[in-house]
């Protein structure tokens, strides 16, 4: 998973915390995940996560506005690109597209937007 996916995944979260009151473990798996193989993949940390830990965890519990809040502080919605970058990703996930260009040997993201500030 590139580090833009990470980062819109992260925002996704934040989202779904931010705008509910109960937090539904399947809800939040097609939702925020959506794609099949990242559901797999966060299935299989929880189940890991809760066999190492011996704990009992609830799929379904209240979402608390202020840790929420407290959260999304340290979630970090910045790409760096080696030292001359940084950009900002907030949401729309769809208007970043990752390439390579084999003529230089260099990696490049394009970015589409409908206004300049």
């Amino acid at each position: 998973m590139s580090k833009a996916h990470k980062i819109d995944l992260l925002n996704r979260s934040v989202d779904y915390f931010k705008k509910g009151d109960q937090f539904d473990k399947e809800e939040f798996e097609q939702d925020v995940l959506f794609h099949p193989n990242v559901i797999e993949s966060f299935q299989k940390f929880d189940r890991n996560y809760r066999r190492e830990n011996e704990l009992e965890l609830a799929d379904n519990f209240d979402i608390s506005a202020q840790a929420v809040k407290q959260q999304a502080r340290a979630f970090k919605s910045v790409l760096k690109l080696d030292k001359n970058f940084h950009i900002y990703i907030h949401g729309r996930r769809d208007m970043i597209e990752k390439g390579y260009d084999e003529v230089n040997g260099k990696k490049f993201y394009k970015l589409y937007f409908d206004e300049e500030s």
